[in-house]
């Protein structure tokens, strides 16, 4: 992850008081150059199966990142301006237009993460002289389009660039995986790795369900409509992601509840979602079951168990109508984790073969529940900062909040969660200016000694994750 620093500040995220300066940069230099691991995130596999160049400014970096939407439109500025693709296929603006657009109003991101992340893949990555502003817009954006044409920035080029050794796509229950299948062929396939993830087929409110179900049952010859068939159906169809690199499922979920119910029920409840007869409570129930039957699959196949509970998705129904999902409407909501999880950790919180990773938009919740959980059961690891506190200063209250009661060896370390490959190795490089800076404070505190927090902060830059998803 060698990159120069553009226009942006070397010290930066590092603590102001010299002591504690000088300690956190001989920490973050010892890290800085390692290897990136990105065992979870939403970038396209068809970006490194075709490998073809990236367009224009705006199209890489601002009409597909939900974190620049959202902030944007409570600013008024129209979706359209910014030339999102709409439903209807009503024309919106071009990307010079909407990078335009963009520019104006980007003072808004003022001491945000998004700034900090898009600033260094503008500055670090493609080379801008200077930040984005009203004058330079046009100037940069033909920079960054010259740059893109240059065949040392097409994706696989970057991932090399980046130091990216490994990297994790998020991939549906039913997708047919061409791209991981030509990246298998191509050399590829232990680099970008697919992530199971179910939620189509397990979230009896998601549209299209009792299709999608059905369409389960055809890629795996079996009965989903018995329940007993529709469990080997994913456990068959798991089984076609490994054969691809896939170490881990992925789980999104309104709420963290689990459930272990008979087999009666949980057929009544099959039979009940197949014909659109559920209850809300009931379709909250049966999400909980297949939380807990996801777990009993890790335990026997081995897959790493991913869970992201608390987000409210898709709130503005007339954005969700006319755009589609990811435009920035999802928000947090509470979630109770001791009570949510208990039918699933006493059904196979034992069983040695689990490794569930566990993700809030709670902060509350990390002292509270969280840290102890892990620090209880042996199957439970504490997922980074993720969303809406994967910022510095997310980051810094994720580590106050955790390391005392769960410790260093219960957390998976750092992944990037992004859509944005340009995001990459910023996001990795918040992580480990802000982790030297909270090691730097246990030295000085004499809590510990150099020797053991660079130890953690080269293992929390790459190695925990490694660990944690069995790459």
């Amino acid at each position: 992850m060698t990159l120069a620093d553009g226009f942006l500040h070397p010290d930066r995220l590092l603590p102001a008081d010299p002591v504690l300066y000088a300690i956190a940069r001989e920490l973050y230099d010892g890290t800085r150059d390692l290897p990136i691991v990105s065992p979870h995130g939403h970038t396209d596999p068809a970006w490194f199966a075709i490998n073809a160049a990236f367009t224009d400014a705006a199209g890489l970096l601002v009409t597909p990142d939900h974190y620049l939407l959202r902030m944007l439109h409570s600013r008024g500025v129209s979706y359209d301006a910014l030339g999102v693709p709409r439903q209807d296929r009503a024309p919106v603006a071009e990307p010079r237009e909407a990078w335009r657009c963009f520019a104006r109003h980007y003072t808004h991101f003022a001491g945000t993460p998004s700034a900090l992340w898009l600033d260094h893949a503008m500055g670090a990555v493609l080379g801008c002289p200077e930040r984005l502003n009203e004058k330079n817009a046009d100037a940069l954006f033909d920079h960054i389009g010259a740059v893109l044409a240059d065949p040392a920035f097409r994706p696989r080029a970057l991932l090399d660039r980046f130091g990216v050794e490994v990297i994790a796509t998020t991939d549906a229950a039913l997708d047919r995986l061409d791209h991981h299948k030509a990246l298998a062929t191509q050399g590829w396939g232990r680099r970008v790795r697919p992530t199971y993830r179910p939620d189509a087929v397990t979230d009896p409110e998601a549209p299209g369900f009792a299709a999608a179900l059905a369409r389960l049952g055809t890629l795996t010859d079996c009965d989903t409509a018995d329940w007993s068939g529709m469990i080997e159906a994913h456990r068959r169809r798991r089984a076609t992601f490994r054969a691809l690199g896939a170490t881990a499922t992925d789980h999104g979920t309104p709420s963290a509840l689990t459930a272990d119910l008979t087999l009666p029920e949980c057929q009544r409840l099959l039979t009940g979602a197949l014909t659109g007869n559920l209850t809300p409570a009931e379709a909250e129930l049966f999400r909980g079951q297949m939380l807990t039957e996801m777990a009993g699959l890790s335990a026997e196949d081995g897959m790493v168990m991913q869970l992201h509970a608390g987000s409210r998705r898709n709130t503005d129904r007339r954005m969700f109508a006319s755009r589609g999902a990811n435009m920035g409407a999802d928000m947090p909501g509470r979630t109770d984790w001791v009570g949510g999880l208990d039918a699933l950790l006493n059904r196979h919180g034992h069983a040695p073969g689990l490794r569930l990773i566990v993700f809030t938009l709670d902060e509350s919740a990390y002292a509270r529940e969280l840290a102890p959980m892990a620090g209880y059961w042996p199957c439970l690891m504490l997922g980074p900062p993720w969303w809406f506190h994967d910022s510095p200063e997310g980051i810094r209250r994720y580590l106050e909040q955790v390391v005392e009661t769960a410790g260093f060896a219960n957390l998976a370390g750092f992944n990037d969660d992004t859509r944005a490959l340009l995001s990459v190795p910023a996001r990795h490089d918040v992580w480990r200016r802000v982790l030297a800076g909270f090691l730097a404070r246990l030295v000085a505190e004499h809590r510990l000694d150099r020797s053991e927090a660079a130890r953690l902060a080269a293992d929390l830059a790459g190695e925990a994750a490694r660990r944690a998803y069995a790459l």
